[in-house]
């Protein structure tokens, strides 16, 4: 087992339905460490680069602004195995195919108002934990 560090979004819908501090129990819960952890306006720009992989497509103005609707939470979170784990006690992408007990199960709708965004490999969550945070933003204890 290695430890490593995720990068999680708790999107507008967590922050717009008050779900903040239910989910980040659910990881707490499960061991996880806090390393950093902020609120946030994304800009466009900060977007583009984010979903990268489909700003090209014809729903990415839709992303644009549910992203934009409220702040968002980004959260760096530490533990063995953390992006597997993470990735697993939210569910899959798409909310409406989620087992209840999971995150996305519960209190997700669909695959975009699915509640948080999370890092699927070590690369993209090394990349991911630069983009929202700077090294003197992430905390070892």
């Amino acid at each position: 087992m290695s430890k490593e560090t995720t990068l999680i979004l708790f999107k507008t819908d967590c922050v717009q339905n008050k779900l903040v501090g239910e989910i980040l129990k659910r990881f707490e819960n499960e061991q996880f460490t806090i390393r950093g952890m902020k609120m946030i306006e994304l800009s466009t720009e900060l977007l583009e680069e984010h979903y990268s992989h489909v700003a090209d497509r014809p729903f990415f103005p839709e992303i644009v602004n549910f992203m934009q609707a409220s702040p968002v939470i980004a959260l760096a979170l530490e533990g063995e195995n953390a992006i597997a784990k993470v990735r697993e006690l939210l569910g899959p992408t798409d909310s409406s195919v989620a087992d209840k007990g999971t995150i996305r199960g519960d209190y997700g709708v669909g695959t975009m108002k699915n509640v948080c965004h999370a890092s699927d490999s070590v690369d993209s969550a090394n990349d991911e934990l630069k983009r929202f945070f700077s090294e003197n933003e992430l905390f070892n204890y």
